[in-house]
């Protein structure tokens, strides 16, 4: 890493940001599909600086056992803290844990970002609810009515609201399951979370039009009939999901796994879906229009759900770079082109974008 480290830095000269750093990450053995989801949770910002802030601020006594959260802020810290811009870092004591705490990683087998991503964010909540709760009964007796404790605001009133960890602040949006009884017209609407979103894929197609294909209506009858409360009986039905409140860093998974029944296996869909680098949310229910940046992709690379290679491409203070364990380059954004897929379904191209991170634009926030 040290020629490539040097030709990053003389690629990027006096427009090296100032205090950012560049580390590409060890690969203990297809550890890739953990490798590059961490550069890319690394480079969301936000989430990277409340992660040290919070660390910094709730530092577990010597002898408390660590967690997958205390391994990935000294991580984020050991990056951040090098006096060296650019080389390499072996992330051995998250993958040693991550290992120990979840048999499905232990293997030398190729692992799934996607599975892995959404693992490690709700682990990283529960484990941030959980030291909120010892903490809130810990000071019961403190006066101010709100106040925030290990990363989550907690509220001290008679009502019970969830807490609201780092995770939740950067990720979580909501998403609202309507359904219209087409008898008697009542709307039936129930509310549920998510950290990421799941999109089913097809060819030639684009995010824009993902998003709208998941928010398209669907028809309920024969065998899926709605029970109405309001008809007491089961009557045919409108369902749509719409977003109702869009999270700040919106992760988008494109569903390139799809199980073939024919073949009796998943294949991988090489389809070419277009990512735009600016997107906007349209027929989200509480905001006219969110506007989201790009900022991280995962890419899976490989004919097949079973074996490949995962790389991250991310943008960092204008500049996209291209991650592969441990390798770190300068890359165009031209080049993001490249991952979108392929046209044909028998292509050399085996790039293509699986995870999306988009962060949203500070005018379309409401917070």
């Amino acid at each position: 890493m040290g020629a490539a480290g040097s030709k990053l830095e003389k690629a990027l000269g006096d427009q090296f940001p100032e205090g950012e750093r560049y580390f590409g990450l060890e690969n203990f053995g297809n550890t890739c599909y953990c490798n590059s989801v961490l550069q890319a949770l690394y480079f969301c910002v936000p989430f990277r600086e409340q992660l040290l802030e919070y660390y910094a601020n709730n530092k577990n006594p010597a002898d408390a056992e660590e967690n997958l959260l205390t391994c990935l802020a000294d991580l984020f810290l050991l990056i951040s803290s090098q006096k060296k811009k650019t080389g390499v870092i072996a992330p051995k004591r998250f993958v040693q844990r991550l290992k120990k705490q979840h048999e499905v990683f232990r293997s030398f087998m190729h692992q799934d970002a996607h599975e892995f991503l959404n693992y490690l964010l709700n682990e990283l909540a529960d484990i941030l609810e959980k030291e909120a709760r010892v903490a809130k009964s810990d000071q019961e007796t403190s006066s101010p009515s709100e106040k925030v404790a290990n990363g989550c605001i907690t509220s001290n009133g008679p009502q019970k609201e969830p807490l609201v960890t780092l995770v939740h602040k950067n990720f979580q949006g909501i998403l609202t399951n309507e359904t219209r009884c087409l008898c008697c017209e009542t709307v039936t609407a129930r509310d549920e979370t998510f950290l990421d979103l799941s999109l089913d894929i097809e060819q030639n197609s684009s995010i824009t039009s993902c998003l709208k294909n998941f928010s398209s209506t669907e028809t309920l009858n024969a065998e899926d009939k709605f029970f109405c409360d309001k008809c007491c009986s089961l009557q045919e039905a409108q369902k749509r999901m719409k977003i109702k409140r869009p999270p700040h860093i919106l992760v988008i998974h494109l569903k390139r796994f799809k199980y073939i029944e024919q073949l009796n296996r998943h294949k991988k869909l090489s389809y070419r879906v277009v990512f735009p680098l600016e997107l906007k949310l349209s027929n989200t229910v509480e905001d006219a229009d969110a506007e989201y940046s790009l900022f991280a992709v995962v890419v899976h690379v490989g004919s097949g759900p079973n074996h490949g290679h995962y790389v991250s491409l991310v943008k960092s203070y204008n500049h996209w770079l291209f991650f592969d364990d441990e390798n770190v380059e300068m890359v165009d954004e031209s080049a993001i082109q490249t991952f979108f897929g392929s046209a044909q379904e028998y292509s050399s191209n085996t790039d293509h974008g699986y995870i999306l991170f988009y962060e949203r634009l500070v005018a379309s926030s409401t917070s």
